[in-house]
């Protein structure tokens, strides 16, 4: 069994806008109905759940939900203050579907990620228990001081942008969200606290269209990217 986790329970302070970016529409549709389109049509995928902010529910089912007519039913959950309690309510919500199984943890504002690499990842974690997606950083990197000052620059082979989705065994990210939650850990992305009970995972080259939409910026390249593929 495999079971999709889509993060969509976010506020979007950085798009700067009244509505939570994850309901901007691109190309008609809220950016979230993209995504869901895309897990939906996937046949690597059983279950989604579609984690939101707790007084949206009316707002998804009518606006998001019914207009998509998808073939898979998606299990509303309710987020939590922070991305990491949003996956772990997820995870609790979707242990009885999931038992020993793969859940793919994805955000809800990436719309282009494809079939392909959602299956790629699957395959993988199956294999070595955990998976994502990134892709090499092709700019030089340099780490800077708080007046502005450059202190060094970094060697950048080794370094790679990490996307979603995440993708696990069940029994190892409950385990690392359970060690997370008793030690007070906060980490910006799941892979991190698997790393933190010191079981390794493999990284997988995912693409460059395969973009988090946060700042109007991201909108316009979005629109652009639709263009193209």
């Amino acid at each position: 069994m495999v079971s999709a986790i889509i993060l969509a329970a976010g506020r979007g302070i950085r798009m700067n806008n009244d509505i939570r970016k994850q309901y901007l529409l691109l190309a008609g549709r809220p950016i979230s109905a993209h995504t869901l389109l895309v897990f939906d049509d996937c046949p690597f995928i059983d279950k989604i759940f579609l984690v939101i902010p707790k007084e949206d529910i009316e707002f998804c089912h009518k606006e998001i939900l019914c207009p998509l007519n998808l073939q898979k039913k998606v299990n509303l959950v309710f987020g939590g203050a922070e991305r990491q309690d949003s996956v772990y309510n997820g995870l609790i919500a979707a242990d009885n579907a999931i038992k020993d199984g793969i859940v793919v943890i994805h955000d809800a504002v990436r719309p282009f990620v494809s079939q392909e690499n959602i299956a790629r990842c699957i395959i993988c974690a199956k294999e070595s228990g955990a998976c994502i997606l990134g892709i090499p950083v092709p700019d030089t990197i340099k780490t800077v001081n708080s007046s502005g000052y450059i202190e060094n620059t970094i060697k950048r082979d080794t370094i790679w942008l990490a996307q979603t989705p995440q993708v696990f065994q069940y029994d190892l990210i409950r385990q690392a969200y359970e060690y997370a939650k008793r030690k007070g850990y906060a980490v910006t992305d799941d892979a991190s606290l698997v790393e933190r009970i010191g079981k390794k995972v493999k990284v997988i080259c995912g693409s460059r269209y395969n973009i988090k939409i946060t700042t109007q910026e991201d909108l316009l390249l979005a629109n652009a990217i639709l263009q193209q593929i």
